[in-house]
């Protein structure tokens, strides 16, 4: 059992060597904090799954020891796992006003607004949790009132960016300036735990501010009704999105759960006052095609998101000839394929799409090269520790702050405890960081027993037999299969398993088990012999 000493140590349970998940452990002196409670999203490793979230095995046996949760901000890869993991935590989440209220509507959601302790707190904010000394520094980022953190203790001073970048015209927000963070490292900074997204980027990821004349330009050109999708989550851009509207002449549609969640809560803390007002989609439908532009959740390809059922043409936004589509985001990389395919819907139907790559519609919410080195330059840390980005892109952060001066790097893994002081830092264990995922409503092992078979019928097919039995005696085999690849012969398929079952069945008398197994083993070899795949066979012995 691992108890930090006197020392400060360093674990990370997700978001290193992956963009997301991000679940981040400090320890010191017996006690544990923990930044951000993440997810990220299923793929064709996980089947059925929409949500993978960390392993928390590691702190759940020492949660006696965890004082509490601080949330940088919110988007999903840092709070998505609060409604599924925090209640068993029993420690009190620290969150800004805006994300606590996206955090505020995921724990009512699931039912937990008495189950779990939500405290608020000012972007900028100081506060103690047992010896750690906690303070929250404003940065820009593409979500509203992000804040970094610095960590005191009596070993270090640790800088942990979260997601961030620098931007000069956010237009909504005031992140430190340039004078506030060099003032912080002035204090002097051991250990900067940064943000490798960006890390291979050359250039500066752009101002919010800079967007506006882009998106007035694209919507401005369209003949017909203009869809922008974009990151619900950003609420400047959805600012600068309204100011378009406005000027081009077009009512406001927004089709979106999580679009409506972010209007409203930033609206409750004082944002976005001036944002127009809406109609909904039967208003919208009725109001001239040059008259309207809607604001739509899906730019990453989300089977269920607005957009792709506008696509699919199963929503109430009817989509024409035309008509025009601004992807006002970046892709994810993993969506392509998802992406690709609402790209190919709507050119089918001769809808103009518009993306990053036509126009200047979207910068990126993390920092470029010259972002870092800024940084590096104002905060001076002694050690430069990367996060957030795949194994690629920490080790190019790594590279990089070296290359600007910073004394020394290290690149850590999910699973990685680094002692971070007294002495040189350094990993000292390697424990477990597993992932969950989150099958309908139950949460499992990512890599336990229900999504391994599940691969297996994905991958290779299913096939159902039933022996039956009379006084001991074999009569009959009914067989059934699915996804397996045979449609041109099924019946002489079928005829050639059930003579298998029934050679397994009337062989040597033997237990139930090993005949079940045998008749299993000699059908599925039928299979493989007829399709090269190896299904799941499941018998059963049925006696009448």
């Amino acid at each position: 059992m691992t108890t930090p000493g006197k020392e400060l140590l360093f674990l990370a349970l997700g978001g290193s060597g992956e963009i997301g998940m991000n679940a981040n452990l400090y320890g010191c002196d017996g006690k544990w904090i923990m930044l951000d409670l993440g997810v990220t999203f299923g793929s064709h490793d996980y089947p059925g799954i929409d949500i993978v979230m960390p392993d928390l095995e590691f702190i759940e046996d020492r949660k006696k020891d965890l004082l509490g949760i601080v949330l940088t901000h919110g988007h999903e890869d840092h709070i998505g796992a609060l409604p599924y993991l925090a209640a068993d935590l029993g420690v009190p989440l620290y969150a800004n006003r805006f994300t606590a209220g996206l955090i505020a509507h995921k724990l009512a959601e699931e039912g937990l607004e008495k189950a779990v302790t939500l405290k608020t707190v000012d972007i900028d904010d100081n506060f103690q949790l047992g010896p750690f000394g906690i303070r929250l520094i404003p940065l820009a980022h593409s979500i509203l009132e992000m804040s970094a953190v610095v960590i005191d203790t009596p070993y270090g001073r640790v800088f942990h960016t979260g997601d961030w970048k620098l931007d000069e015209e956010p237009i909504l927000g005031v992140p430190a300036t340039a004078a506030a963070l060099t003032a912080v490292g002035d204090e002097g900074i051991d250990v900067l735990v940064c943000d490798s997204t960006n890390a291979f980027n050359a250039e500066a990821s752009g101002s919010e501010g800079g967007l506006r004349a882009g998106l007035e330009q694209a919507v401005g050109a369209a003949k017909g009704r203009v869809v922008v999708t974009t990151f619900a989550s950003n609420a400047a851009r959805l600012a600068t999105l309204g100011a378009v509207a406005k000027a081009t002449g077009r009512t406001l549609c927004v089709a979106g759960r999580s679009l409506d969640r972010i209007l409203g809560v930033a609206r409750s803390v004082g944002y976005l006052k001036d944002f127009p007002p809406t109609v909904d989609f039967d208003e919208a439908m009725r109001l001239p095609r040059d008259k309207v532009m809607v604001i739509a959740t899906g730019g990453q390809g989300e089977p269920r998101a607005a957009l792709a059922r506008m696509a699919a043409d199963i929503h109430q936004i009817k989509l024409e000839a035309g008509d025009t589509v601004v992807f006002s985001s970046k892709q994810i990389p993993g969506n392509e394929v998802a992406i690709g395919r609402i790209m190919n819907q709507l050119a089918a139907k001769d809808i103009l799409t518009v993306t990053e790559k036509q126009a200047h519609i979207h910068v990126s919410g993390h920092p470029g090269q010259p972002e870092l080195a800024a940084l590096y330059g104002w905060l001076r840390p002694k050690l430069v520790l990367p996060v957030h980005g795949e194994i690629r892109h920490m080790h190019e952060q790594a590279r990089f702050a070296l290359e600007k001066g910073v004394p020394d790097a290290l690149v850590q893994e999910n699973g990685d405890l680094v002692r971070l002081a007294p002495g040189a830092a350094k990993i000292v264990e390697r424990v477990r960081a597993g992932r969950l995922i989150l099958d309908g409503d139950v949460i499992l092992p990512a890599d336990g027993e229900t999504i391994n078979e599940r691969r297996k019928l994905s991958l290779n097919g299913h096939i159902t037999v039933a022996a039956i039995f009379s006084d001991k005696r074999f009569v009959e085999s009914a067989i059934s299969y699915r996804g397996v690849p045979v449609e041109d012969e099924r019946e002489a398929f079928i005829d050639e398993m059930r003579e298998a079952a029934e050679q397994a069945a009337t062989g040597p008398a033997r237990d139930e088990e090993k005949l079940r197994e045998a008749i299993r083993l000699g059908v599925r070899r039928v299979a493989t012999d007829w399709t090269g795949k190896k299904p799941v066979v499941d018998v059963m012995l049925v006696n009448i």
